[in-house]
């Protein structure tokens, strides 16, 4: 059940943060403190068919000696810490939930020529300048030296998920430079964009999944909207009813756009409409007949609307108590076997929720934190996930009486990411999602973010005209 002691897990996340701290300072020239986080590493690794391989760039990145094969190496064995620990949560996860789990695929090699192996190389080595200097030897000469790279690779569709990250990864960087002065390191998050594009050079490692294909009836769970300042997804969470009459399925059809900074809140629905029909299916609450959809072993559609149609009517509640108990889970690919990747959809009702804590001096507190008592067990509700761009708010979900939900993990606990509440408004039960607004809406606050929103993107697209014309 979640919430219970896992075996292992305190020490391989403290294996990890003692190398994660390792690479604040980098390793041209490490002090003692770094090497003993560096030892550390391997022997987590001891017992693995890694042991070999890791204790010997442990030795040379300690001695300040480490090529590129040793730091893959190194990133290769915190991924495959992190990796045992999102395998033991997840267990604990699917414990909980009852469902059993698929098993993922061997992916498909997909050869790569001359070119790309010289970009991968190149990457390789930029990444391990990065470890060199560390993040707060950084600076921007050493930052500005993947562009190249990087734009050399997005034109290669094989290339293109390092390119991304490789990206963003140099753009948070060069936000930051120098090193020297910042007064707080992601250190968790940079080692682990870190570790993942250094893996992601090596060849094969980005060999595409194994790719079927979904005919059956798709019932809407949930909307997941991610934002970042240039770039917005949505990822609908859905039970897969296959036609031919096999077991049902947890699957997850996505789209992202880039956006502009000035486009927030429900204009973001905007920029995704027009790639995905099942946006609009969801805020009419209709089901989608699906005919031959690319999917993966992972479960992810590969969403075209030429293989999609709208169904019958289908209330994500109903799915949520009567089809969810009964699908099998996702397989997790490799490479995303991380803590931070876990969201398993859950459906609870029969909670009662807490708001709030008791504050030092005796008085009812009220910070704003939701916690859901699920059969005596405390469940922390994650409201910060909750997007700007739905009609669900922390309100109505304090209020409700059932939740459609991902749990997730993060920071030594379960939190709860609401998707979808059922609960009271002028003594009349309704449900509130948080991609209610996916389709359209008529709520006065999202009008007033769709035109500014489209006002917005019509000054963009003037301004973008005239400097082609010029």
């Amino acid at each position: 059940m979640i919430g219970g002691t896992v075996d292992g897990l305190d020490e391989a996340l403290a294996a990890v943060d003692a190398f994660d701290r390792a690479l604040v300072a980098g390793l041209l020239r490490p002090q003692p403190a770094q090497a003993a986080g560096l030892a550390g590493l391997a022997d987590a690794v001891a017992g693995t068919p890694l042991a070999g391989r890791v204790a010997e760039a442990a030795e040379k990145a300690a001695a300040g000696a480490a090529g590129e094969d040793h730091f893959v190496a190194l990133a290769a064995a915190r991924t495959a810490l992190l990796g045992s620990a999102h395998d033991a949560l997840t267990a604990q996860a699917d414990e909980t939930t009852g469902r059993a789990r698929g098993e993922a695929a061997a992916p498909v090699p997909g050869g790569s020529g001359g070119q790309a192996v010289n970009l991968l190389a190149a990457a390789r080595a930029w990444l391990a300048d990065l470890a060199r200097t560390g993040w707060q030897g950084m600076d921007h000469e050493v930052v500005s030296g993947s562009a190249q790279i990087v734009s050399a690779m997005l034109p290669d569709p094989a290339l293109r998920r390092l390119a991304t990250l490789m990206d963003g990864f140099a753009a948070e960087l060069a936000a930051s430079c120098p090193g020297a002065t910042l007064e707080r390191v992601p250190v968790r998050r940079w080692a682990d964009l870190w570790a993942r594009a250094l893996l992601l050079t090596v060849p094969g490692a980005a060999d595409v999944p194994v790719t079927g294909t979904a005919t059956g009836r798709l019932l809407p769970l949930g909307v997941d909207v991610q934002e970042h300042a240039t770039a917005v997804q949505a990822q609908v969470h859905a039970v897969f009813e296959p036609a031919d009459g096999a077991a049902p399925r947890l699957v997850r059809a996505g789209v992202s756009a880039p956006k502009p900074d000035t486009v927030v809140g429900a204009g973001l629905w905007q920029l995704l409409r027009p790639h995905m029909s099942l946006l609009a299916a969801f805020s009419e609450g209709r089901s989608m007949e699906l005919t031959d959809m690319p999917v993966t072993a992972e479960g992810d559609l590969v969403w075209s609307d030429e293989h999609a149609r709208p169904g019958e009517p289908a209330d994500a509640f109903a799915t949520a108590r009567v089809a969810l108990p009964t699908a099998t889970d996702a397989a997790t690919a490799p490479l995303d076997r991380h803590p931070a990747r876990i969201a398993v959809p859950v459906f609870l009702e029969g909670y009662a929720v807490e708001k709030g804590e008791k504050g030092d001096d005796g008085d009812d507190g009220d910070d704003g934190t939701l916690t859901f008592d699920v059969a005596g067990r405390e469940l922390a509700v994650d409201t910060d996930r909750i997007p700007t761009a739905g009609p669900l708010t922390p309100e109505a979900v304090a209020r409700s009486s059932a939740c459609i939900g991902l749990l997730r993990w993060d920071d030594g606990a379960f939190l709860l990411q609401p998707l979808a509440v059922e609960t009271t408004v002028r003594k009349k039960a309704v449900a509130v999602h948080a991609g209610g607004w996916a389709g359209g809406t008529t709520d006065k606050a999202g009008v007033k973010a769709e035109k500014a929103a489209t006002d917005a993107v019509a000054v963009l697209r003037e301004r973008a005209g005239r400097l082609l014309r010029k």
